[in-house]
């Protein structure tokens, strides 16, 4: 084994002079020096060190810290983990279809929500199923990670799943055969009231553009005459995919993106190479902080070729792009091989990493970006991700509903124990358009989270403490000891208040939830688009036509305060 990762060492670090074109005799001999040099040590350590090495743990280390001084994006999968790649790129595997948690106060992993149309729904399972076996396994008391590997095998396998539904207390048994599952990338599609088509789009699978062209088609044969495609919270993956999804939007023959790195295989041009789907139809992109990669190549060929509006807040800014090799012990290297430009030229990468010991990245300011113009004339810049046309900010999360809501926190569950109980009791509820908790269920909650002794972190508090302790080194303290506390007892943790005064937030947080057991994935984001900011001045900009094209073709102004008139828009700050 010690033979064999050491050989894994040398067959990755020699070929790289060849294969990333790197000349120079000095170069390689500095490569062989470091490589001799490194085989000198552990040979020493092998066999002088006081204990036994093992080589898996030691050079896995030494890969890990190779790989750490390049970008976070290129990463090594031992076979293990191989599986982990394939599902990352293709958004497939072989399992039961539902998603798991950890519930915190059970200290077990329970089912929290199944695919539609995959094993765990089509068996009957629920939110909240405490899973206690697989097969003659005992999963009490094991993590996430655990139970999901047992989960998951090979197509066509059975097995028998304990489970104690708590709302009932009945331990039950599901037979289940795993299959392949593909995580859908589309989660949910529609038309509204006004003709506007709405589409949700997950992450960049696989032929997740044949998925697109398919809702969007149908959507236009219903009428569609607008059109908002929602990348917010999209990592990315398949850049082909992104090339054919703007392809469905633009002419045939426009070069789209452009990959440049070290090898000549690694420099393509990506052509719009069919007639497209439609390229008239006003459309509006949404976008968020958590857009990357082929989101961004989306959206910014859009913005670029003035096809579409970009609305929401400036994206991730991954201008990267990766490739996979086979290594010789069944893992795979994920490893970054060149930036991509879109069509304006700009590569709009946001981060510089820098290499050498210990290296470290920095955001690039924007003062250091440039300038480039899309096909109509508008200024847009590379670096920091895609500057959205129009800037819309979402409404931000009160703390007390993201201890609420975020799995994993050392928190009593109430949340989840509530949602469980109200299932239970409702074998049906509205349409997943139209649901909301009454404001009886409300109090019914409120109670409830009351009585369970729940508490959280509010920031106002801590910052009030660290305030204080500042002051009073400083001397200051007694001068403003009467603010001080007559800050501290308005800011006096009060649950109950809390909760009154964030009640539409988690009515609106609570409801999806809900809808999701019910009406699955789709169900819960068709039931939040009724308060969306973002996606509400989507719509509104749509309806309106003049706005819409004074935004493309650069004369859009905003109104007082930065508002728009007609849509309540924000501009960048």
């Amino acid at each position: 084994m010690k033979i064999r990762i050491l050989r894994l060492i040398v067959l990755l670090m020699l070929p790289l002079a060849p294969v990333a074109a790197q000349e120079g005799r000095d170069h390689n001999f500095k490569v062989a020096k470091n490589m001799q040099v490194f085989n000198e040590i552990y040979s020493y350590l092998d066999l002088m060190y006081v204990d036994t090495l093992d080589a898996d743990d030691v050079v896995g280390t030494a890969i890990s810290s190779m790989l750490r001084s390049l970008d976070p994006y290129t990463v090594y999968y031992p076979e293990s983990e191989v599986t982990d790649l394939r599902t990352l790129m293709t958004g497939r595997y072989v399992g039961i279809g539902a998603i798991i948690r950890p519930n915190m106060k059970l200290d077990r992993v329970v089912i929290d929500e199944p695919y539609e149309g995959n094993p765990a729904a089509e068996v009957g399972l629920k939110k909240g199923d405490i899973i206690l076996s697989i097969d003659d396994s005992t999963m009490i008391g094991k993590d996430v990670n655990y139970v999901s590997s047992h989960l998951r095998g090979d197509a066509g396998t059975t097995f028998v799943l304990k489970v104690k539904r708590p709302s009932t207390g009945k331990v039950m048994d599901f037979k289940i055969t795993r299959r392949s599952v593909e995580m859908p990338s589309i989660p949910f599609y529609g038309i509204n009231e006004d003709g506007i088509g709405y589409l949700n789009l997950s992450s960049f699978t696989e032929d997740c553009a044949k998925d697109v062209r398919r809702a969007f088609v149908e959507m236009k044969h219903k009428g569609m005459k607008g059109f908002v495609l929602d990348l917010r919270g999209n990592p990315g993956g398949s850049l082909d995919d992104a090339v054919d999804i703007v392809n469905l939007f633009v002419p045939k023959g426009i070069t789209l993106v452009k990959t440049r790195g070290k090898l000549k295989r690694a420099n393509r041009d990506y052509v719009s190479s069919v007639e497209p789907v439609d390229s008239v139809m006003p459309m509006v992109v949404l976008v968020n902080g958590e857009s990357a990669s082929a989101s961004e190549i989306t959206s910014g060929s859009l913005q670029d070729l003035d096809r579409a509006v970009i609305l929401g807040t400036r994206t991730y800014g991954k201008g990267l792009v990766q490739a996979s090799v086979e290594l010789t012990d069944n893992g795979r290297l994920k490893l970054t091989t060149s930036k991509y430009y879109i069509p304006s030229g700009r590569c709009i990468q946001a981060i510089n990493y820098r290499h050498g010991r210990g290296g470290y990245a920095e955001h690039i300011p924007d003062s250091l970006t440039k300038v480039f113009h899309t096909a109509g004339g508008r200024e847009v810049r590379d670096g920091g991700g895609i500057k959205p046309d129009i800037i819309v900010r979402p409404d931000s999360l009160p703390n007390i509903a993201y201890y609420l809501s975020v799995t994993g926190l050392d928190s009593t569950e109430v949340l989840l124990d509530y949602e469980i109980d109200y299932i239970a009791a409702h074998p049906e509820i509205a349409p997943a358009a139209d649901f909301e908790i009454s404001d009886a269920d409300y109090e019914d909650f409120k109670r409830r989270v009351v009585e369970s002794g729940f508490t959280y972190d509010p920031e106002s508090e801590r910052a009030l403490k660290s305030l204080k302790k500042i002051v009073q080194f400083e001397g200051y303290y007694e001068d403003a000891k009467a603010e001080f506390e007559n800050l501290e007892k308005k800011l006096k943790h009060d649950i109950a208040r809390d909760l009154d005064m964030h009640r539409d937030v988690l009515k609106q947080i609570i409801s999806s939830d809900i809808v999701a057991a019910y009406y699955f994935q789709s169900g819960a984001v068709e039931n939040s688009l009724r308060h969306d900011k973002q996606v509400k001045a989507a719509f509104d900009l749509i309806k309106n036509p003049a706005e819409y094209k004074s935004v493309l073709d650069g004369t859009y102004k905003p109104g007082a305060d930065g508002q728009d008139d007609a849509g309540g828009l924000q501009e960048d700050e």
